[in-house]
């Protein structure tokens, strides 16, 4: 295959621009609005071009929607009876092939081979979540922040542009593309080269619904795997290795509830990470890592045009099972990957031939249980807590503000231990971390008296287990933790219905 984006062509030393890539999309739209003009509106494309946000440094973060709906409003779409996805790609700016991929996939929905897919599903592409670390070829945002380790506590303007865009087009799938390091720790710690031409992992943090991962699984990852090998594509689960060269262990993605793939996810969601070898070795095999990312992206949407109707139903089971588990059982605060061995496939440095090697593996298919507590009917928050409320607002939850003074029965926070450090992940410390606070806590119940002004956050609603994440103090990605939220005591578990008056907040 030989793909012809702009950053594709063979004279070409420099990937696609952000400015090219508007004017692709733009193409795209245009071409498609000729065809409405000309055409039958009942199964005629539609594209419209989306500037979802800025940059920190100003850049359009562009976008395109395609869909066979009525409109491109997002009425219009839930109207249609059609799941979407979203389809994301270059959240580290020195990982390319996947923008590249979204623009070819991008041409192929709008006037190519999956645009009768079209029938069944809408698209939304966001080719370029991160222009400027994309123009300055660096994993990291203008502020050296990384937006895939942010959509939790969304301190970039570029998460809260994707946080936007899931919220408004509630999506059945969203897919992230991205690449992985080729050489690097791996040729220090293990004298080995990655091999693999994708790597592929689903959501697995704790909360996530059981009939979701088992969508993901069997719906998603096992087509995958299929199409993929029958392009003589390899493939394995996605793992990365810490930057110290003394800890020989891989990990499968992170757990914790702060990546793209984790927090879509919990907003009830299938959502797989897509990575590619590309890291480090420039524009060395350019075009079989855009192949693999169309291969694996075309799979996806497939498997969502064929499973549409039984993913609205799962979907909406688990939105009212999930809203129903308020005040009931146990929640999972914290947990940790599951330490195993497993044989892996490299490149032998000198000679290019394969070498494998069994290494210890720690896997984030079976989570084990670290915290747990009892679930509670919700959350309040002290009246000036609007940088939280803001932010959970963000995520697609309901906050009340109470109208008038009242009592509930809570749980306070009672602190033990506290000391700073840094948010880490399987690689280390988080780029651009800016220090946490760590506590430990314990729970203590009282009446609470909730004056008017104040927020009630209820977990009976269908993203409750991402108010749990940002709000259980004792989490590295915590708001407490991460000073969102600046005192213990402006938060607290809501242990019984609360009987208030309420304001919807705006």
């Amino acid at each position: 295959m030989a793909y012809s984006t702009p950053g594709l062509r063979p004279e070409r030393r420099a990937f696609t621009t952000n400015a090219e890539l508007g004017q692709w999309l733009r193409a795209l739209a245009d071409s498609a609005a000729q065809g409405t003009a000309t055409m039958a509106t009942t199964a005629t494309t539609r594209a419209r071009v989306l500037t979802i946000g800025n940059s920190q440094r100003g850049e359009p973060i562009a976008g395109l929607l395609l869909t066979r709906a009525a409109g491109t409003d997002p009425a219009s779409l839930e109207r249609s009876g059609r799941p979407t996805v979203v389809l994301i790609g270059q959240q580290h700016g020195d990982e390319p092939a996947g923008s590249e991929a979204l623009l070819v996939v991008s041409s192929e929905l709008a006037q190519g081979l999956l645009e009768p897919l079209l029938d069944r599903i809408n698209v939304v592409v966001v080719p370029r979540a991160n222009p400027d670390g994309a123009q300055a070829g660096t994993r990291v945002t203008a502020n050296g922040l990384d937006m895939n380790r942010d959509h939790l506590l969304l301190d970039t303007p570029e998460a809260r542009a994707l946080a936007q865009v899931v919220n408004d087009y509630r999506p059945i799938l969203v897919l992230d593309a991205h690449e992985f390091t080729v050489a690097g720790r791996y040729l220090q710690k293990f004298n080995a080269i990655q091999r693999y031409d994708a790597l592929l992992q689903y959501t697995t943090t704790a909360n996530y619904p059981e009939f979701l991962t088992k969508a993901s699984e069997e719906w998603y990852h096992q087509p995958l795997l299929a199409a993929l090998a029958a392009q003589d594509l390899t493939s394995h689960w996605y793992y990365t290795t810490s930057t110290d060269m003394q800890d020989q262990r891989l990990s499968m993605g992170g757990i914790r509830p702060d990546t793209s793939r984790n927090v879509n996810g919990l907003k009830n969601a299938v959502s797989l990470l897509i990575e590619t070898r590309g890291v480090g070795i420039g524009r060395m095999h350019i075009q079989r890592r855009v192949h693999t990312q169309v291969t694996a992206i075309a799979s996806a949407l497939r498997s969502t045009a064929e499973r549409a109707a039984d993913l609205e139903q799962v979907r909406s089971f688990v939105a009212r099972e999930v809203s129903a588990q308020a005040c009931r059982g146990q929640v999972v605060v914290e947990a940790a990957a599951t330490p195993t061995r497993r044989e892996l496939d490299f490149l032998d440095p000198d000679t290019g031939a394969d070498r494998r090697l069994s290494v210890v593996w720690n896997s984030s298919l079976t989570l084990r249980l670290v915290k747990a507590r009892f679930r509670p009917c919700g959350y309040w928050l002290a009246a000036s807590a609007t940088a939280a409320v803001e932010r959970l607002k963000q995520l697609g939850l309901q906050v009340m503000r109470i109208a008038e003074p009242g009592a509930m029965l809570a749980e306070t926070y009672l602190e033990t231990a506290r000391e700073s450090g840094d948010r880490q992940d399987v690689r280390g410390s988080i780029a651009g971390n800016a220090g946490i606070l760590r506590v430990q806590v314990t729970p203590m119940r009282r009446a609470i008296d909730a004056p008017a002004g104040s927020f009630y956050v209820p977990l009976n609603q269908p993203r409750a287990p991402l108010a749990v994440a940002a709000l259980e103090p004792d989490t590295q990605n915590s708001y407490f933790a991460n000073r969102v939220i600046a005192d213990l005591a402006d938060i607290a578990r809501v242990m019984a219905i609360p009987a208030l008056v309420f304001d919807e907040t705006e």
